[in-house]
């Protein structure tokens, strides 16, 4: 699939979208509520659950996180193909 690299940059500029992206990595699956919590406690950040939605619609828009609903919940999911195919023609 031909991914926007420009988006995929974009998404990987922010620090804490990229912390985002590493907590998502460590785990399959998390809640906003989840991931929040989790930003918050590890990392000391400073910011609201809003925040953090609108990190993830960057990284979403990007294709590098996907999200899908369990019950009455949405999870967000890493998805590592983007990152994998703008390498690919770089290190292989």
């Amino acid at each position: 699939m031909n991914w926007d690299k420009d988006a995929i940059f974009k998404a990987l500029g922010d620090s804490t979208r990229r912390l985002i992206l590493d907590e998502l990595a460590e785990r399959d699956e998390m809640t906003l509520y989840e991931l929040t919590v989790r930003l918050l406690m590890k990392y000391e950040l400073s910011i609201s659950r809003q925040g953090i939605a609108k990190h993830l619609s960057v990284l979403e828009n990007a294709g590098l996180v996907t999200s899908q609903r369990k019950g009455k919940y949405r999870v967000m999911i890493f998805n590592k193909e983007p990152l994998q195919d703008l390498l690919k023609g770089w290190v292989e």
